[in-house]
């Protein structure tokens, strides 16, 4: 029977880079606001794929845990 020897190195994970504001993420997240709010009062009913699309773009794209403050 073959033995195995195995020498154990502590895991060392990546450094995380600092995150750094920026003025777009919250500009991006208005203008898809604004966006949804435009299709709502034009006409719910027809535009209803449109907003569940933009809808689900922020659920998707935008953490909770996103912030745009660093």
């Amino acid at each position: 029977m073959a033995r195995v020897f195995t020498i154990t190195v502590p895991p060392n994970p990546p450094r995380r880079r600092e995150r750094t504001s920026d003025p777009r993420y919250v500009d991006g997240q208005k203008i898809l606001v604004q966006a949804m709010r435009y299709l709502t009062k034009a006409d719910p009913v027809t535009n209803r794929p449109a907003i569940e699309l933009l809808s689900e773009h922020v659920r998707t794209r935008f953490r909770m845990s996103d912030s745009p403050l660093g």
